[in-house]
């Protein structure tokens, strides 16, 4: 499974780089505003600050929210660099933008998916990736890994190529839980991709042997 970080964090990105365990970064208008990025000019040259450190696919987000928009967005974010792939929104004019950029060899990222339904629409309009929000589902008591667990059945069933990138991942759990499944990618903070390093026992185990191997003079 590939490890995406979702955030606009320089910083954040750089220390899941160093890592060695990071594949990509997903990013959104609200993770942008979230770190003071405004103005057009500002927000391309930050996509291209985050493809100069991450080796994989960055998604960046359209603002528009009908097709010719959409496209004259997506044309400009595809051109920008090699890495970045198109997030468009799970509405019609983006499953038809969606459709239209596969057909030119643009990759894209279905973003804001709450169904089987439109994961299903999504492939067949050619996505690189869906975007089911899990955590989303969770916060008003749906079983969001149900979703995932739909999807994949159905992507398997027909050999979709779109890959499940499994998003607004809030914790540990969600990660391995996406692993199980079969989710193609995982994108969630620092912290989610952080907390795997964790367990008690580890820590109590190297404890034990730093202290032994200060009696051995070491």
């Amino acid at each position: 499974m590939k490890f995406f970080i979702d955030t606009a964090n320089l910083e954040d990105i750089k220390e899941a780089q160093a890592m060695g365990v990071l594949d990509g970064v997903t990013t959104n208008p609200s993770l942008m505003a979230k770190e003071g990025i405004a103005g057009k000019e500002n927000i391309l040259q930050h996509y291209l600050n985050i493809c100069n450190i991450v080796d994989g696919d960055v998604s960046a987000e359209v603002i528009s929210t009908d097709y010719e928009g959409m496209i004259r967005e997506g044309e400009e974010l595809a051109a920008l660099h090699k890495q970045i792939v198109v997030k468009l929104p799970m509405i019609e004019a983006g499953v038809k933008a969606c459709k239209y950029f596969s057909s030119k060899g643009i990759r894209t990222n279905v973003t804001l998916v709450f169904s089987a339904g439109q994961a299903l629409l999504a492939a067949k309009a050619g996505a690189t990736y869906v975007s089911p929000f899990l955590g989303r589902l969770d916060d008003i008591s749906t079983d969001g890994m149900h979703l995932i667990a739909e999807i994949r059945e159905i992507y398997d069933n027909y050999n979709y190529e779109t890959q499940i990138l499994s998003a607004s991942i809030r914790h540990t759990m969600h990660v391995v839980n996406c692993a199980k499944i079969g989710s193609d990618v995982m994108t969630g903070p620092l912290s989610a991709i952080k907390g795997l390093l964790k367990h008690p026992l580890t820590d109590i185990g190297l404890k034990q042997f730093v202290e032994d191997a200060k009696k051995m003079n070491l």
